[in-house]
Order: structure tokens, then sequence, then C-alpha cells
């Protein structure tokens, strides 16, 4: 189990799994709640843009390559989406030059995205260097690796573009890093399911759900999708219906309970009720919905196999 967590936005705390008290767990849980609906308030238009399979699976094994703890590849990815947000939306937003809509119309938007298509590789890997250095668990990635980690996979780079390119990640973070990701909330919520329930073997329930919740990270549009459909009970769901449910496909809280659910019925499908109804009670968010996430996991994993 992790021994860290994010107690606020500006602070870690690092404590040893099982050795935090009721009152540092209810901090924990109430930052990550507020978060998570801040989060969800503030979603933008390129909300889930980079989280593709593709590139998710890039990082994931960037981050096996090299040995990083799981958390940092959550962590990169995260960066890596607040980064590209801010980036284009900036860049889109600046006047065009005089001259260029006139000559070519749209040659301009196409120069901003072939310039920003090429740095694409470095800032992926800078946003996983820079996760790799906010984890105490986690080997840091220097650049002498970093250089010959980007050589072996085909792309020749110098140790000061990637400070370059590090700069322009920290700045375009306006030097946030300390953001939640979806594997904080799994873990926090398994210490708070312990704790309220000690004879729950959260170990082991840890370890399942860090390849349940890179399956369902891998699969987020398959399984996003069934979830919509299961939800609506409509096979072809409207415009509206799906502008509204991109808040349910970026809800935190309820990724890692359901998370958590999958893996419960996995291993201790005795305790599935139980379990299922504490994640309830600890989060507020209903049975049913859980269930839902939980059945529509199981079944692509199933058809998976």
């Amino acid at each position: 189990m992790a021994k860290h967590f994010l107690c606020s936005p500006s602070q870690s705390i690092h404590v040893k799994f099982r050795e935090s008290s009721f009152d540092l767990l209810t901090d924990f849980l109430v930052n990550l709640n507020k978060r998570n609906k801040d989060n969800i308030n503030s979603l933008s238009k390129c909300s889930r843009n980079f989280k593709d399979k593709r590139l998710m699976e890039y990082i994931f094994l960037i981050t096996k390559e090299l040995r990083l703890d799981p958390l940092a590849g959550y962590h990169a990815i995260e960066l890596l989406q607040r980064f590209m947000e801010k980036r284009l939306t900036d860049l889109l937003a600046t006047p065009i030059p005089q001259g260029a809509a006139a000559n070519q119309p749209g040659s301009y938007e196409d120069a901003v995205f072939e310039k920003l298509k090429e740095k694409f590789p470095f800032i992926v890997f800078t946003c996983v260097q820079i996760a790799s250095k906010l984890s105490l668990h986690s080997h840091i990635i220097d650049n002498n690796t970093a250089v010959r980690f980007l050589h072996s996979v085909g792309h020749s780079v110098s140790k000061q573009a990637l400070l370059e390119s590090e700069l322009m990640v920290l700045k375009g973070l306006e030097y946030k890093l300390n953001g939640t990701n979806p594997l904080t909330f799994v873990e926090i919520l398994l210490e708070v399911l312990g704790h309220n329930e000690p004879s729950i073997p959260v170990e082991r329930l840890h370890q399942l759900c860090q390849h349940v919740l890179q399956f369902v990270s891998l699969q987020r549009t398959a399984i996003y999708d069934s979830l919509l459909v299961t939800t609506t009970q409509c096979v072809n769901p409207r415009r509206e219906q799906r502008h509204k449910f991109v808040t349910v496909t970026e809800d935190c809280m309820l990724l890692g309970v359901g998370v958590i659910a999958v893996a419960t019925f996995i291993l201790y499908n005795r305790k599935w009720e139980q379990i299922v109804g504490e994640l309830s009670h600890i989060t507020g968010i209903s049975v049913r919905s859980i269930s839902d996430f939980a059945h529509v996991t199981l079944m692509h994993i199933v058809s998976s196999t």
C-alpha cells in the first residue's frame, strides 16, 4: 500500500499505511471530496482529450520501463492534461499575426498545431519526469537517464532541451504540481475502508485495485460508453445526455469506489454487499451507482479475456 497522502492543494503529508488517525483520515477524505467537486465544476472543453488509450498506455509503459511508482504515471497523466489544456487555450487565444489569416486561411492554426506536435513527445516525457520527482517511493528520472531513454525510443535530445521543456511545463502549470489522480482516490478510500472495517484485507485489495484501475484507464471510452447506456437505459443516448455524462467520466470519487468494488467482487465475493455498502456510506455515492460501474467494468474484463 502506498505510504503517502495528499492533504491539501499546497501541502503533502506523508504517513505510513495503517498509522494515520481517524481525524487525519477524515481530513484527507473531506479534502479529496472538495477537490473532486471543484474539478468537476471547472471542466474545460478539452477534458478527456489527453486521456487517449494509446497515450495512457505509452505513459504506463514509460513508468514500468523506468521502474517508477505507478502513482507517478497517473500523476503524469493529470499534469499532461492540465498543461495541454492551458497551452492550447493560450495558443489559440493569441491574436493571429497581421497578414497570416488573409494569405492562407487556417494556415496559422495549422502551424500552431504542427509546432506543438513536434514537441509533444518531449512534453509527455517531461510530465513523467516531473511526476517522478514528486513521489517519495519512486526513482527520480535525472537528465542522463532521460537522454538515454529518449534516444532508445528514437528521439535525439540534449540535456539543455530537456531543461527548457521542464521549465516550459512548470510555467504552464504555474508551478501547481500537487494535484490529485485516480490512484490517490483509490488508496485513500482503501485506508478509510480499512479503518472502518478492520476485518477487510485492504492490502490484498490494493494490489488488485492497481490492475483494475489500469484496465479501466485503458478501456475508458468503452467502459463509460457502456455505463452511459446502462444509466440512461438508451442504446443511442441523445447529445444532451452525453454532454451531461461528461461529469460522470471525470468523477474520480466514483472511479475510486468502482475500482474497489470490482476488486472486491473478484477477491471477496461474499463481502461484496458489505463493502459496497460501506463505500456508499463513506462517499455518499449510491449503492446503485457503485454497482452499475462495477457490473459494467466486470463485463468488459470478462469479454476481454
